[in-house]
């Protein structure tokens, strides 16, 4: 029997290939010395959704409380590590229903999932990537500071902030730590994102930026071509997008933690 409670896998690496664990200690080292060198001045901005947290336990507990509402039994064992990007079919697949349930539910599920997978209550359910924590403390302890800049609209603070407590994460205190979110839903992330560098140059000195979404830190690394700009080898949306050359690509965070404990 599957532990519900129990984290998710790694990710399932995807179509960009990862730096080895030297090379991207090496990485996180050089942005812990631009973070120093520029103290409070610096900012380093972290996404949220599949780059510091993995949302696959949040995803697998919306399937699981769909098939028990619909009485779709392999749906009801869900669990996170069924989820191998953000395609519905392919969750429902791993958990072992045919196709033509899958089409059958496909539907009804989306709309089930998008009255929850947007909130508070929900979003509590996510689990750190590996080795995010300390990481993130990392930069704060060299007086930079930390931006959170997410997709996530403004009615899913409570939770996010709840997570970030739960899973070991700096909170958002106003200085060190800051949180950036939409003020709406309906705004396009890229809008967004692309809106949210302002705000950034507004507040200091781009350090560093860490994102999943191909087509953000491609949008990182135009607008402050002198920030460390690294992606994020999780899941992201299903656009073919190219990651920029030049743009180290890591699978986690744990080489820093590997690295510090020696």
């Amino acid at each position: 029997m599957i532990d519900m409670s129990a984290p998710p896998s790694p990710y399932p690496l995807g179509r960009f290939e990862v730096l080895e664990p030297g090379r991207a200690a090496e990485l996180f080292d050089q942005v812990l010395e631009r973070a120093a060198a520029e103290g409070s001045a610096g900012i380093v901005a972290f996404d949220l959704d599949s780059t510091l947290l993995d949302n696959r336990p949040r995803q697998a507990q919306i399937m699981r409380e769909y098939g028990q509402l619909h009485g779709v039994a392999a749906l009801a064992q869900h669990h996170a590590d069924h989820w191998q990007g953000w395609d519905a079919r392919i969750a429902m697949s791993n958990s072992g229903l045919e196709t033509d349930e899958i089409e059958a539910h496909l539907g009804p599920f989306r709309t089930y999932w998008k009255d929850r997978f947007f909130t508070s209550e929900y979003c509590v359910l996510d689990r750190a990537v590996a080795g995010a924590p300390a990481f993130v403390a990392a930069v704060i302890e060299r007086g930079a500071r930390v931006f959170y800049v997410t997709g996530r609209h403004e009615p899913m603070r409570r939770g996010t902030v709840a997570c970030f407590e739960q899973t070991g994460f700096a909170v958002p205190d106003g200085d060190l730590v800051e949180l950036l979110m939409k003020p709406e839903l309906d705004e396009h992330d890229d809008v967004y994102k692309v809106r949210s560098h302002a705000m950034l140059r507004d507040r200091g000195l781009l350090v560093a930026a860490f994102d999943n979404e191909p087509a953000h830190i491609n949008g990182y690394r135009e607008s402050f071509p002198d920030a460390i700009a690294v992606h994020l080898a999780t899941d992201h949306s299903p656009r073919d997008i190219p990651i920029l050359p030049g743009i180290p690509s890591i699978a986690d965070f744990t080489s820093y933690r590997v690295r510090t404990a020696r």
